[in-house]
């Protein structure tokens, strides 16, 4: 195998790499258009992200139904899935106040 071949593999396979490794930092509902955030949905533990003040990110909801953390949803599905802390009783599309 010649330099030059060896070089334009050498590319081909880092240039794969860096493309996997870019596409897998973007998160699930970003890179599909037909999911969407949904509120007051997950379940303890379960959620995708944003679970509030002192919470990192996924993982870290500490109820089940959590009013302001979200998991991707199926589009068009939020809204007529149950959410026990939701007022409407199914998950939202923005943070919400918990019922009581």
């Amino acid at each position: 195998m010649s330099t030059l071949t060896q070089k334009t593999a050498s590319a081909a396979v880092l240039f794969a790499l860096g493309s996997a490794l870019a596409m897998a930092q973007v998160p699930a509902h970003a890179a599909d258009t037909k999911m969407e955030k949904c509120y007051g949905v997950a379940l303890k533990g379960k959620n995708d992200c944003k679970a509030g003040a002192g919470t990192t990110c996924a993982g870290t909801a500490k109820v089940d139904y959590q009013a302001n953390s979200w998991k991707s949803v199926p589009a068009g599905t939020c809204v007529k899935t149950e959410s026990k802390t939701s007022p409407t009783g199914f998950g939202q599309l923005e943070e919400f106040k918990a019922k009581s």
